[in-house]
């Protein structure tokens, strides 16, 4: 990723990046949409007059809630002059606003599946292994039906033989 040559498909060096049809796009959350607008056949996305939840909420777990839970894991506190500037406020906010988004039953949008479980449920998985978000029974049930989908047991699989290939993402 510190070769020249990827800093042409990504100038911030990270991965993920994709080139699809000769498109370049970087940013999980922008190749989730991407990808769900892409290949419509997979049903990730709901119907254009239906996506204002979904747009809100990607957006959410791009922004405030990233943002909320990296600053928590490097120890930026912001004081409560300072929450009013950060897109997130407070730390608890954006977890509550996180958790309140979780279903008991099926999944984000009307509990049909979508690229937001895909896009969200990656991030609460994170947070979940690194202790920001807590392991509740609600949560717990959720990662359980996002990660036991057939896709989802195929891209560990797949990231497996890609770390096994190429190492690890630096």
């Amino acid at each position: 990723m510190s070769a020249p040559s990827y800093a042409t498909i990504n100038p911030m060096q990270k991965v993920p990046a994709i080139v699809l049809n000769g498109s370049v796009v970087t940013e999980c959350g922008a190749i989730s949409l991407y990808l769900a607008d892409a290949f419509p056949e997979a049903g990730l996305a709901p119907p254009l007059p239906d996506r204002a939840s979904y747009y809100r909420w990607m957006m959410f777990a791009a922004g405030p809630w990233e943002q909320a839970n990296i600053n928590t894991a490097l120890g930026v506190d912001a004081s409560p002059e300072q929450s009013r500037m950060a897109g997130y406020g407070t730390f608890g906010r954006a977890l509550d606003v996180l958790e309140s988004r979780v279903p008991e039953t099926g999944y984000m949008l009307a509990g049909k599946f979508s690229a937001l479980d895909v896009y969200a449920g990656s991030h609460i998985g994170w947070a979940t292994q690194f202790g920001s978000v807590p392991a509740t029974p609600r949560v717990s049930a959720y990662l359980d039906r996002v990660q036991s989908r057939p896709a989802a047991l195929r891209a560990v699989e797949l990231g497996d033989v890609a770390i096994g290939e190429y190492g690890p993402a630096a």
